[in-house]
């Protein structure tokens, strides 16, 4: 494992719960303390002194992404990088194209067992045909200091997409919310391509699901909300941390005299855990976790464009 910082502890803790022994590289004299102090089987402040390993985690920040991928990847091993992948689609695309099939990306929300439910309705159309998808991610500044909000909220909410559409939509419009230079909020809407539309309506005319997204981090309260539009209902996970998928039942002209809501119980497991539990099985002959090097270009590339229509520099 390669990064031990705030988010890192929390890797290492889940990795240590799966039963892997973590060999750990991390510079940091503070960090490195927290992780042997958590249980690291070794601390070493470069990655060429580590011994033998079968794969890799990366959890530096995400500006020394590629320098630490590229330092690695000559091992020919599984790689398993943090999110987000890079922040230039130029990085993305070298690392995708050095790593191949052996370098993965931790999209964590892919595994949340919520958004799984969410992925199930929209497969079997069981609230109809997919009409669009709401997300909000919001808090109070950020933890991170080498990249700003956007980049630390926006790429959940796209792989979401992904996960759910079987696509990624593609970026229309986009608006920022500037504090000086520094971007602290995003509102977005993408559509999926017509020819990735996972529907088409009843007449055989292709519908284009959309993707409607809010991020920012000038609420004083988190808010993590995914609402899965359909024709015939709208499904809601709240929070990070739920034990259920709220489901409002009715079409366009139904009142609120004839709405019907349940909730649907999801596993409470973390997230985390299960995407950690996927690499490791995967290292142990088990199939890939669910992002590939290439789907983690096109998420950088779709948070890019974003940025760039709402005018953000760089």
């Amino acid at each position: 494992m390669i990064g031990c910082g705030l988010w890192g502890r929390n890797i290492l803790r889940d990795l240590i719960k799966l039963g892997c022994e973590v060999l750990v590289v991390e510079p940091d004299p503070d960090n490195a303390g927290a992780a042997a102090d958590a249980g690291a089987a070794s601390v070493v402040g470069t990655s060429d002194a580590l011994g033998a390993v079968d794969g890799f985690v990366v959890a530096t920040p995400a500006t020394t992404h590629r320098s630490v991928i590229e330092n690695v990847a000559a091992a020919g091993l599984p790689i398993f990088a943090e999110k987000p992948f890079t922040t230039t689609v130029r990085d993305a695309e070298a690392l995708a194209d050095l790593c191949g099939d052996r370098l993965f990306i931790m999209h964590v929300w892919r595994y949340h067992p919520g958004i799984e439910e969410l992925g199930r309705i929209a497969r079997e159309r069981s609230l109809g045909d997919v009409v669009g998808l709401r997300t909000t991610r919001t808090n109070w500044t950020s933890p991170r200091t080498d990249v700003d909000g956007i980049w630390t909220l926006l790429p959940h909410d796209v792989s979401i997409a992904l996960e759910l559409f079987g696509a990624l939509p593609e970026a229309e419009a986009a608006l920022a919310e500037m504090h000086g230079d520094v971007p602290v909020g995003l509102v977005g809407l993408l559509r999926v391509a017509h020819t990735d539309a996972p529907r088409t309506s009843g007449d055989g005319s292709g519908v284009r699901p959309w993707l409607a997204v809010d991020v920012s981090t000038r609420y004083t309260d988190k808010r993590r909300e995914v609402r899965l539009h359909c024709t015939e209902g709208v499904a809601v996970l709240s929070g990070g941390v739920s034990d259920h998928i709220l489901i409002a039942h009715g079409g366009a002209g139904s009142g609120a005299d004839t709405m019907q809501t349940e909730k649907v119980p999801i596993s409470t497991e973390s997230a985390l855990l299960r995407e950690l539990r996927a690499f490791v099985d995967h290292l142990g002959g088990g199939p890939p976790p669910r992002t590939s090097a290439a789907d983690g270009v096109d998420i950088v590339r779709t948070v890019v464009h974003l940025r760039s229509l709402a005018g953000i520099p760089g």
